[in-house]
């Protein structure tokens, strides 16, 4: 369903006006309902909300479980930066004029100037939190301490039904409540991976075995162990393994670093290498066939998986500094190995045994602590979509389908649309949980739900051209941009 637009202008205040509107009813009616109902509020929903709010002709509202908005806090690192420059808010890619950029956010705090002359193009991680915080604690529309339990399809009011329940402030079930909306949008997000040898460990209080998502929780505890092994060569990985090396004692660093990967590799951050997080590869990549897309996808890691310039730099000259008295720091550093399985030694220790892939050897690795810095995993969406589950298309691998509208494809018979955030790289590619394409999916999702343009997107983001023109003489950047159709 389209809705007539209206763009207006942005306020040109230096705070946005946003508390003057009042706050919606958590609540409506099916023969009132929602234009969209957003299910999560992380940072891309918060973008979507915050391109949403000056449009008068939409009627959005956004839930989520938690009490307030907190961005990775167990990974927020002091001095850790983001591997996106400062354009890549909630916004600006999409509304540089928009009163929820970052920019704006700097003036109300009176920090323009010190921004300017520290000459920072990447912001530190506190501070993008920061800011996602500002923008959420003024604009309305959001819904926090509200768990979505059950989503159906009114077929009589063509309506999607949410079932939610109000939490208190302990957490507690307060009060349930249902809500509607013509269409929907899940932002749930992403969940720590943890491998299948670590799992039962991990799932034990007393083991000292944890996701790098709590290690600022355990930081105190981890600097005290005698030995710690960080497992995982990405950025995380790498922040913590530096951060552990820089405040525990020279010569008695007790620091063990693993991953799988052939190398402690630095990602891909070349100017040309970087437009593979622009729209123009989004669409490149969707129209590729299922099986292409499987097998390219994991072959790109170094473009989102490996350790930006600075911090490996940072990591090698904190290691040669602790070689300046003449002997080498208690820090391993071995990339190709796995680990097979892991237990608990006594009641304090744990033994992880280990194998390396090039070598074929084995070997055993006593350690007080494990930081698993694996990863995160897209969050299923069977259990929040049960019941839709029958209107579910999938491909060959029974992954939801998505078309290129970032649109779950669905059975005719449900007339609204489900858009997905951050849980389609199988068919959006690498760019998928990029910060700096919120906006432009955004703008895109906020676009479809509007009969005119409510935020013009430019039609070339690259200079390379990916994929070769078809038969018809039509480059694959022409047919992304032939008039779209529901799937």
């Amino acid at each position: 369903m389209t809705i007539p637009s209206q763009r207006p202008t942005s306020e040109p205040s230096t705070t946005p006006r946003a508390a003057a509107r009042p706050l919606p009813p958590a609540a409506t009616s099916p023969t009132d309902p929602l234009d969209l109902a957003g299910i999560g509020i992380g940072p891309f929903n918060l973008s979507l909300a915050a391109l949403a709010h000056p449009l008068d002709h939409l009627r959005t509202a956004f839930y989520d479980s938690r009490p307030d908005f907190r961005w990775h806090p167990g990974i927020l690192i002091e001095g850790a930066t983001l591997q996106v420059p400062f354009l890549a808010d909630l916004v600006t890619l999409a509304d540089p004029t928009s009163p929820w950029t970052f920019l704006n956010y700097l003036r109300t705090r009176e920090r323009l100037f010190p921004f300017y002359f520290a000459e920072r193009l990447h912001t530190e991680r506190t501070e993008y939190d920061a800011y996602c915080r500002w923008v959420s604690e003024n604009l309305p529309d959001l819904h926090f301490r509200h768990h979505v339990d059950a989503v159906r399809w009114n077929h009589e009011h063509q309506v999607f039904e949410i079932d939610y329940t109000h939490l208190d402030a302990a957490g507690e079930a307060h009060a349930l409540g249902r809500t509607h909306a013509r269409n929907l949008v899940l932002g749930i997000g992403t969940e720590p991976h943890i491998p299948e040898p670590l799992r039962p460990l991990a799932e034990t209080p007393q083991a000292p075995v944890l996701h790098s998502a709590d290690y600022l929780d355990h930081r105190a505890r981890l600097l005290a162990a005698d030995h710690v092994t960080v497992i995982g060569s990405g950025q995380s990985g790498a922040e913590i393994f530096l951060d552990l090396l820089t405040h525990r004692p020279a010569g008695h660093e007790g620091l063990h670093w693993l991953t799988r990967t052939p190398a402690f590799a630095p990602m891909e951050y070349s100017k040309l290498g970087l437009e593979h997080f622009t729209p123009d590869y989004t669409r490149y990549f969707h129209a590729l066939p299922e099986a292409v897309r499987n097998d390219l996808l994991p072959r790109q890691w170094q473009l989102y998986k490996g350790i930006d310039h600075d911090t490996i730099a940072a990591i090698h000259d904190a290691l040669y500094h602790r070689t300046l008295d003449g002997g080498w720091p208690d820090a391993h550093l071995t990339p190709g190995v796995r680990v097979r399985t892991a237990g608990r030694v006594g009641t304090t220790k744990v033994e992880l045994h280990l194998e390396h892939d090039q070598q074929g050897t084995r070997s055993r690795l006593t350690t007080d602590a494990v930081v698993l810095a694996t990863g995160y995993r897209e969050r299923r969406l069977d259990t929040l979509l049960a019941a839709l589950d029958p209107y579910l298309r999938r491909d060959n691998s029974a992954r939801p389908r998505v078309d290129d509208r970032h649109r779950l494809v669905l059975d005719p018979a449900v007339t609204g649309s489900v858009f997905v955030q951050n849980a389609e790289r199988h068919t959006h590619g690498v760019g998928t949980p990029d910060l700096g394409l919120a906006a432009w999916r955004s703008a895109t999702i906020l676009n479809t739900l509007s009969d005119t343009p409510a935020y013009p997107l430019p039609s070339r983001t690259a200079f390379t051209t990916f994929g070769l023109p078809t038969s018809g003489g039509r480059t694959a950047h022409d047919l992304a941009h032939a008039p779209h159709a529901r799937h």
